[in-house]
């Protein structure tokens, strides 16, 4: 069942060519209009000054521990929320898909969309005096792209360049219509200083990195306190708001709403425990975001016991989320077949010929197939962990044998780069599906952390990507996850979203009002953050 797509609009200069292209965009505005560009600041603008502390959970976002250069940082989008603040974004992904000028001002792609044309926005600088320019921004990209970190842009790059001072041109080698929304959960959104990261070293400069976004570094102790001042010079009249900002990471959520109880901070980012959520919402505002991003049993197709399709199959068969939604969940999130969720383009809630619950087919599968024991992992969460303790007891009545472990970010990435994992609970998805963390993070044999290697699935997904018409794009997925749950490659269970708890007092975009996803959480805009409380 194809459900409508999210709205979305683009920047100016939309120069595209191509009958087909223009209807592609005039499609996905889906009624917006104007420019991306930021509103001035409003005469009901939020109050300026004061500081803000942020908390969030070290089994996540909590986590930095290579410090904040975007080329170096190992967790990549996870770690978005302090990288926006001290780089900004070339492009920001605003209200109901609105591409949103940050550091940017506009793009262009050619007729056969292998060619991208970014305009740089201009007289912007580095907060240690240096130009923001064109320049920088490709000296940025090419690193990116040469970095040994499996978050790096995987995109179809020829040629990088600047043909003027405040133009960058892309050349692929294939079509890329989704390059844009790709920036959004990609290290190549964050532009370093290029003097900065010479003048001092990598190891150093990923400690105290410089940027041009709404704050500069004060002091950075990894993995603990982040430490964030006003940048004086800021392009953004007005901008931002507060005059100092600090992350702290809290060992989870009980520890970061206890924290709040007690005043130690403002925000807590990513709650996504529902007890939790009932009593938050009672003291606090909680802003629940739409989800982009679904839960995926992850199977590791290349070693056993799931190299062999009986049994993949098995597992659907013995897998009923419905409970686990009630359960632990408190049915807040919607349940999904495929690799979308309700708050990201081509969404499809339920897939054709999806397999169902079947606790007699599960046994005589496990029987077939000489029995089934099973690895299963999760990120370290406390609903994550309560979800595979409730697999586990399910798939004991099939007669699957289940030992579960869960991981911290690091040690998690280190597991799929391993390639010696069987099964893990994960996210799979992003506001675009084409995106650096969409479906081909998970499903596309090219990824680090995939469990899936198989040549027409890759067709799919790259044709889907290459495409720039969204009816197309769209039919396309929706052909990739009913291939998916053909050949049995991991079921979906629900689109989930952690929630923002803020203080009274506390306004901005993605923190007190709602924002897509661009990952699992969506991009708060720290530059439209105030505090009045």
């Amino acid at each position: 069942m194809r459900l409508g797509a999210t709205g979305r609009r683009t920047t100016r200069r939309l120069s595209l060519g191509g009958t087909a292209l223009l209807l592609a965009l005039a499609a996905a505005a889906c009624g917006s209009s104007g420019s991306g560009a930021k509103a001035p600041a409003a005469s009901t603008a939020p109050k300026a000054g004061g500081s803000l502390t942020v908390l969030e959970s070290t089994g996540y976002s909590g986590d930095w521990p290579d410090g904040l250069d975007p080329a170096t940082n190992v967790d990549g989008a996870a770690d978005q929320d302090y990288m926006d603040a001290v780089y900004g974004e070339l492009f920001e992904l605003g209200p109901k898909g609105a591409i949103i000028d940050d550091l940017a001002t506009g793009y262009s792609f050619s007729d056969d969309a292998k060619t991208v044309t970014i305009d740089i926005r201009p007289g912007v600088t580095f907060t240690d005096g240096t130009p923001f320019n064109a320049a920088a921004v490709v000296w940025n990209i090419q690193r990116d792209l040469k970095s040994a970190c499996t978050c790096k842009p995987t995109w179809p790059v020829k040629s990088v360049t600047a043909s003027g001072p405040d133009t960058v041109v892309i050349n692929l080698s294939m079509p890329d219509g989704a390059l844009i929304d790709e920036f959004f959960d990609s290290t190549a959104d964050w532009i370093a200083s290029p003097t900065a990261v010479q003048k001092l070293g990598e190891k150093a400069f990923a400690i105290k990195p410089v940027g041009a976004g709404p704050f500069e570094v004060v002091s950075d102790t990894l993995s603990s306190v982040l430490t964030l001042k006003r940048n004086p010079g800021y392009w953004q009249k007005g901008r931002p708001y507060l005059d100092a900002l600090t992350f702290k990471s809290v060992a989870s959520d009980e520890a970061g709403y206890e924290a709040m109880l007690a005043g130690e901070g403002q925000v807590y980012v990513d709650m996504s425990t529902p007890s939790l959520l009932k009593q938050a919402a009672q003291k606090f505002n909680v802003e629940n975001q739409l989800s982009t991003s679904p839960y995926d049993l992850q199977l590791n197709t290349k070693i056993a016991p799931f190299d062999n399709k009986l049994a993949r199959k098995a597992i659907y068969a013995a897998t009923n989320f419905a409970p686990i939604l009630q359960h632990v969940f408190d049915n807040l999130y919607p349940v999904t077949q495929g690799f979308t969720g309700p708050g990201g383009i081509c969404y499809e809630q339920q897939v054709p010929g999806y397999p169902s619950y079947n606790l007699a087919q599960a046994k005589a599968l496990v029987k077939q197939v000489g029995g089934i024991t099973v690895s299963l992992g999760t990120i370290q969460n406390l609903v994550a962990q309560e979800t595979t303790e409730a697999l586990q007891t399910e798939w004991a009545a099939a007669g699957i044998k289940t030992t579960i472990h869960d991981y911290a970010l690091a040690p998690l990435i280190a597991q799929f780069t391993s390639g010696k994992w069987q099964a893990m609970i994960q996210t799979a998805g992003s506001y675009d599906p084409a995106a650096g963390v969409g479906v081909g993070f998970r499903f596309s044999s090219t990824s680090p952390f995939s469990g899936v290697h198989d040549p027409h699935l890759d067709s799919l997904l790259n044709q889907a990507a290459g495409t720039v018409d969204m009816s197309q794009r769209c039919s396309l997925y929706d052909q990739a996850a009913a291939y998916i749950a053909q050949q049995f490659y991991g079921p979906f269970y629900f689109g989930f979203a952690p929630a923002n708890v803020a203080v009274k007092g506390v306004t901005g975009p993605g923190l007190t009002q709602p924002l897509p996803a661009v990952v699992v959480t969506p991009t708060i805009l720290w530059e439209d953050v105030a505090n009045a409380s």
